[in-house]
């Protein structure tokens, strides 16, 4: 799975041309991959993370990227939905 989805990712990135913090849901799920060698649960918790810390970020791609400065104190909407997602994967496998 953990390889599916990275190569999901990968293929998501090299087509919209985005990578980690770029305010998209690579920000949430790249680190989420990166966990979920460890366990779903440390994969749902690295997505989180990355949902996060998208707040303080200028959105340099996808629908955000319209809003520019604007988007700074906004959680990015793709990857709180991308943890969200993650999160569900985790609490299904447990």
């Amino acid at each position: 799975l953990a390889e599916a989805l990275g190569a999901g990712v990968t293929a998501v990135a090299q087509l919209g041309g985005a990578a980690a913090g770029d305010k998209t849901m690579l920000d949430a799920l790249l680190p989420a991959v990166e966990a979920l060698g460890e366990s779903f649960a440390a994969a749902a918790e690295a997505a989180g993370g990355g949902a996060l810390a998208t707040v303080p970020l200028i959105a340099r791609k996808g629908r955000a990227s319209y809003l520019g400065e604007r988007s700074v104190g906004h959680q990015d909407p793709g990857a709180t939905s991308s943890a969200l997602l993650i999160g569900a994967l985790a609490e299904a496998a447990a």
